[in-house]
């Protein structure tokens, strides 16, 4: 014991950071919506590396994990903690997105004037130096000041950054772009039982693979984590969900961004299936897929099997010209009927998310695309978002090249800000387009509806009903998009962005006061409606047998009916090619 206590405490801290809202306000709630995968990956690296004992037998690593979204950063604290240490630290801003980067720059400021070692990763610093030709002045900003930047994914590279900054010798960039590691028998993601307290529903995450095989040109991911699929065994799973189960977390959301492409999937789904059905582990998941997963054989039925329970789709359009145009070649309109039918008939909750600003869009196209997917698709919870070319992204390569204008400010490349230019619409009418869309879908008689094919369908209404909540009001009444949500928002007087004034006590707190109570009001009168909603869909005898045009069975004919498929020459031209394929092929298109 003496000999323990007489170890040298190197101190990692791995912060989250969040990102400010349009008053320069850190975005952090009591409780937030999204768990940190990337906090998770560090977390269970910098575990893998104290067990290992990678800083030598007389040294021990301490480490403390930060989630920004749901806990504040107090970098006097930490800077104070390191010094007891006699600088013996590193503090790691991980997995920071474009719209994160400022406020991970402010918090790096305030570490390295006390001298302590920064290291920052993540998407903005991964794409930035995969897809520019230079660096931009927001990377070079970093280095002026010390701070270190990690390109690439930590696993089989931690320990040596971990030795270079206890050594003191951190170079000023790690750049592995060029060279993606096996996942296989990689450290296991994890986070601590107290961090996973403060998200909703006490979701943690975990990778189960990395890249992703289609082109889209608004997608980071196949520029960071590249388009060959590295997955982690059978066997790997079943240890995250073991060690995870200990701790009595048992809800994971499987982050790769399609997991439906995943070459592994199957075994990895019949080793839940066995964990859930044999040893009776309760796991939950939420995965990603494309709008193809349907044509797998077995995809949706083993999934619901597994344990899923939410299902993401990238749908982004129902018009074919707009998904071209991002290369998002495989969505096909003719499709998405049939694999939402598939996953209502086993009971997942089906989120979509929908992009605004393709090059054709108008704001009257927009209203009239969001009314068909009412009437006519059975999708659950719609997400919008505005086309934003974010860093690591082909359209923002492409965009940079020719020096087209793109806001400076990347604390406002969140896809719920106007970033840059669109041929149609203005950026007013861009900004109203988007706030009317949420409204739109998420009217009180829609949300009836989405209740009611629920009900027909024989879905539980608990988790979507909170889902329906979080989503018809976060945007309207928050100013947030519901993926970076929460519950009960914390506003800090002193913790708002540099170079905007920190305001008086007199002006702040009675205007907090009011906006607590305010969107608390609203918050509460729609938890009513959703539950005034749900006892009358449960008192009906008819409700088992509801129907509607959405919730009809996929008919041969309909292709020339719905307005899905005839709203546009686009959608008129997915369906004749889509006829020809079936000619060809001989297998009937209407599945």
């Amino acid at each position: 014991m003496k000999h323990s206590m007489a170890k040298r405490r190197f101190q990692l801290i791995l912060i989250k950071p969040s990102h400010y809202d349009d008053d320069g306000y850190v975005i952090q709630w009591l409780i937030s919506a999204m768990p940190s995968n990337s906090l998770a990956a560090l977390y269970g690296l910098a575990q893998q590396a104290e067990s290992r004992g990678v800083l030598g037998p007389d040294v021990a690593i301490d480490i403390k994990a930060i989630d920004e979204t749901n806990t504040r950063v107090r970098p006097n604290k930490l800077n104070a903690l390191i010094a007891r240490h006699d600088g013996f630290g590193m503090v790691c801003l991980v997995g920071v997105q474009s719209n994160q980067y400022p406020r991970a720059l402010d918090l790096a400021r305030q570490f390295r004037e006390a001298g302590v070692a920064v290291v920052i990763g993540g998407f903005h610093v991964s794409g930035c130096l995969s897809m520019l030709p230079k660096m931009p002045s927001d990377l070079v900003a970093a280095l002026d000041i010390g701070v270190t930047l990690f390109a690439g994914e930590a696993e089989n590279r931690f320990d040596s950054l971990l030795r270079d900054a206890a050594s003191g010798r951190l170079k000023p960039v790690y750049n592995y772009m060029t060279d993606l590691p096996s996942l296989q028998a990689a450290a296991t993601p994890m986070m601590p039982r107290a961090r996973v307290d403060r998200t909703i529903g006490h979701w943690t995450t975990f990778d189960a693979g990395r890249g992703c095989p289609f082109q889209c040109s608004f997608c980071t991911i196949i520029n960071v984590q590249g388009r060959k699929s590295r997955q982690r065994t059978p066997d790997d799973i079943e240890a995250i969900i073991r060690k995870n189960c200990a701790e009595n977390i048992t809800h994971f959301f499987i982050t790769d961004d399609n997991f439906a492409r995943n070459q592994d999937w199957e075994p990895i789904f019949d080793r839940i299936i066995e964990l859930r059905e044999q040893l009776r582990i309760d796991v939950k998941l939420m995965i990603q897929v494309d709008t193809l997963c349907h044509r797998i054989p077995n995809f949706i039925e083993k999934a619901a099997r597994a344990g899923v329970k939410r299902v993401f789709i990238g749908m982004e359009s129902i018009n074919p010209e707009a998904l071209l145009a991002a290369k998002k070649r495989q969505n096909k309109i003719t499709e998405y009927r049939r694999l939402l039918l598939a996953w209502k008939r086993v009971g997942v909750i089906t989120y979509a998310g929908y992009i605004l600003g393709f090059p054709g869009d108008t704001p009257e196209s927009i209203r009239s695309d969001i009314e068909i997917i009412k009437n006519e698709l059975p999708v659950d919870i719609l997400e919008f978002f505005i086309m934003t070319p974010l860093p690591g992204s082909e359209d923002h390569q492409v965009l940079w090249k020719k020096d087209v204008w793109m806001d400076p400010d990347m604390n406002n490349y969140d896809t719920e800000h106007v970033v840059t230019a669109h041929p149609r619409m203005t950026k007013e009418d861009w900004k109203r387009t988007y706030m009317a869309a949420w409204q739109s879908y998420y009217t009180p008689a829609h949300i009836e509806t989405i209740m009611r094919r629920a009900a027909a369908s024989g879905m539980g209404f608990g988790r979507l009903t909170g889902a329906l909540l979080e989503c018809s009001k976060t945007v309207v009444v928050e100013k947030c998009h519901p993926m970076q949500g929460g519950i009960v928002r914390i506003k800090v007087r002193s913790d708002r962005r540099p170079g905007l004034a920190i305001e008086p006590a007199w002006r702040f707190y009675p205007r907090r006061i009011r906006e607590v109570v305010g969107n608390g009001v609203a918050l509460l009168r729609q938890a009513l409606l959703l539950h005034s909603l749900r006892r009358k869909i449960e008192q009906d005898s008819d409700r088992l047998s509801y129907t509607d045009q959405a919730l009809t069975p996929v008919a041969e004919n309909e292709t020339d009916t719905l307005e899905l498929f005839t709203h546009n020459e686009g959608a008129r031209q997915a369906v004749r090619h889509s006829r020809k394929i079936a000619e060809l092929t001989g297998v009937n298109s209407s599945g």
